[in-house]
């Protein structure tokens, strides 16, 4: 949790001291999500500020897994602040499948499940002017319906770096 926070600040104190110019919102954008969890991710704007974004990962320790495909609702927001274009807040909502693996050591300690999550979303964007990547840091609290992990889970959350596809 704290490296993840170190990102984060580490992310809005570079963008906030070097943005200079309007970047437009873009169509579409692939990339990958840094954190929890590492995923593939793919963004489509349905409008200027709504988009949708779809993307699958995956989390690894040592005799424990899990993988996951979520999909997400999101309305983007500009973000007025003196001298930095670009940057947008959004807020949504979405759902996950996870399915966990995990060993026991034990005999007979192999055990897997399946979890289906209600999920929402808060967070920063950044679109470069002159180059077609897309920055983006978020929150991303999750309630788990049911199997493995269930409850709710508070720590999730990623560092996004994509490349837009079109504008």
């Amino acid at each position: 949790m704290k490296q993840q926070l170190f990102f984060a600040s580490f992310f809005m104190i570079f963008f906030f001291v070097t943005a200079q110019a309007q970047a437009q919102p873009y169509k579409s954008a692939v990339g990958v999500r840094l954190g929890y969890p590492t995923s593939v991710s793919y963004k489509f704007h349905v409008n200027e500020t709504d988009a949708i974004e779809a993307y699958g990962g995956a989390r690894w320790f040592s005799g424990y897994s899990w993988y996951n495909i979520s999909a997400a609702y999101q309305k983007h927001n500009p973000l007025d602040i003196e001298g930095i274009d670009g940057l947008r807040w959004y807020y949504g909502g979405g759902a996950s499948i996870f399915f966990w693996s995990f060993n026991t050591g034990f005999r007979n300690g192999n055990y897997a499940s399946t979890s289906f999550g209600i999920q929402g979303y808060l967070g920063l964007e950044y679109n470069f002017e002159d180059t077609p990547i897309n920055l983006t840091v978020d929150w991303v609290p999750t309630f788990f319906i049911n199997g493995f992990s269930s409850g709710f889970g508070g720590g999730y959350g990623t560092l996004g770096v994509r490349y837009i596809l079109s504008e």
